[in-house]
């Protein structure tokens, strides 16, 4: 014990440099570091995230020589942009690291990368350092990305022309059909397939951490618990654990003032993340479905969201003003957490689909991608909280979707069993939670197996 309290040990994070996977990685490192692991982050040098380390007390950042700046994502492509990030990145960062080795004495006892930074893990294994994956999404789609991994592109194209292929249940994984498998959105199916193969080769990586917990997802925890066999942790949702949360935006906190105004369960959150687009005619129809609901709305509208303009219309100004009220971009979880919120209407990324459950608010799902499209499917049909908007917006489909979440019978429903998994999911971290016994088993695991690595 004596040793231990001279000489903590170390844990190298290495985010992928976009919002939704930043923020569970430094919620991660604040779960380790509450263990007693001290925490480096690794960043390259133009990211935004190290002016923030004002937020982590303790934490160290290191920089990682940029060569593919993340602006390059919009423009190259998710897929294309990983590929070159992934290419270009391993040298600098092993030379940070075998930096770190000899600044800090040989103290770092592993290095937790996000499964889209492969290149960590080879740099790992050269310089004799353990290596540990982490998924930021959820555990169904980290299943599908190994099965896609496993595909030949030819013969998938043509099977997926045959509705009864379409329809067939993946590897018993009910209500997952082959159609669900994330690929729309991805560009070009073969570089995708070869990022899936990337993502899903383990090389040398001594254990899995998925932001997920069991009483969401036990069937695909289990199906990679064999398929991988590594130790898969299951830590989620780890935003419960986290003192402090990290926006690469800067948040309006004026909503909260604005909602603390309104009725309770009245008010229907509008967010679609913080990378998708949208048109200005689905904008319209948007907000004529909304004030038609005749709900108050709070919405997200990011600058540069809507393509080839940076102000809102005015005529979706004028109608808003009545009714509704626009940020720029929110502190989300408060904003979920607040008694007047009775409504999340998502694009049902990963974080926020676990932070729309823990506060058990019931959702509306406007998937823009693969793995968004498969949360939803989820959401409508596993989870039972949430319905989905197919196909064009419209108008009158906005404004029923509204009225049933927020009003009918069946919304209530939803929000009963949307609190009925909050509960679930608060306890899976409290003491002797799946999630709470899943981090005491990482954290010993990474004081023993990695550190006589």
């Amino acid at each position: 014990m004596e040793k231990r309290a001279e000489k903590r040990r170390r844990i190298v994070l290495v985010p992928l440099p976009l919002q939704g996977h930043i923020t569970p990685m430094m919620q991660l490192g604040q779960a380790l570091n509450l263990k007693g692991f001290s925490i480096t982050v690794a960043l390259g040098e133009l990211n935004q995230v190290s002016s923030s380390s004002q937020h982590f007390p303790g934490f160290q950042f290191v920089t990682i020589l940029e060569t593919v700046p993340v602006s390059q994502h919009e423009t190259l492509g998710l897929v294309e942009f990983l590929v070159k990030l992934n290419k270009t990145t391993e040298a600098s960062f092993k030379n940070c690291i075998a930096q770190l080795l000899l600044q800090q004495g040989n103290d770092i006892a592993c290095i937790i990368y996000d499964e889209l930074m492969y290149f960590s893990e080879a740099a790992a294994k050269e310089l004799k350092v353990p290596s540990v994956m982490f998924c930021t999404g959820s555990a169904t789609n980290q299943v599908c990305s190994c099965i896609l991994s496993k595909l030949n592109v030819e013969k998938f194209l043509i099977d997926m022309e045959d509705p009864e292929m379409q329809d067939k249940v993946v590897e018993n994984l009910h209500p997952l059909k082959y159609k669900n498998l994330p690929t729309s959105g991805m560009g070009p199916l073969k570089p995708f397939l070869d990022i899936c193969r990337e993502v899903c080769n383990k090389r040398t990586a001594s254990a899995v951490i998925i932001n997920t917990t069991s009483c969401l997802e036990s069937l695909s925890l289990s199906w990679l618990q064999q398929e991988l066999e590594i130790p898969v942790y299951p830590l989620g949702p780890l935003h419960i654990r986290a003192s402090a949360n990290l926006s690469l935006l800067e948040e309006d906190r004026t909503c909260i003032e604005w909602l603390n105004k309104k009725k309770p369960r009245s008010v229907i959150y509008i967010s679609f993340g913080s990378i998708a687009h949208m048109e200005t005619k689905e904008l319209l129809e948007m907000a004529c479905g909304l004030c038609d609901s005749n709900q108050p709305f709070l919405w997200v509208i990011r600058p540069g969201s809507i393509p080839g303009s940076e102000l809102l219309p005015e005529e979706v100004s004028k109608m808003v003003s009545e009714r509704g009220y626009i940020v720029k971009w929110a502190p989300q979880n408060d904003v979920l957490a607040h008694p007047a919120v009775g409504g999340f209407w998502s694009h049902c990324g990963w974080n926020s689909t676990l932070e729309s459950i823990v506060e058990g608010v019931p959702m509306i799902c406007r998937p823009f991608n693969g793995e968004q499209k498969l949360n939803a499917l989820y959401i409508q049909s596993v989870w039972r909280i949430g319905i989905q908007l197919e196909g064009e917006v419209e108008r009158g489909s906005v404004e029923r979707a509204v009225k049933m979440l927020i009003m009918d019978d069946e919304g209530a429903c939803m929000r009963e069993r949307a609190l009925g998994l909050k509960e679930k999911l608060k306890a899976s971290v409290g003491i002797g939670g799946s999630s709470y016994n899943a981090l005491d088993e990482l954290v010993n695991y990474l004081e023993t197996e990695c550190s006589t690595s």
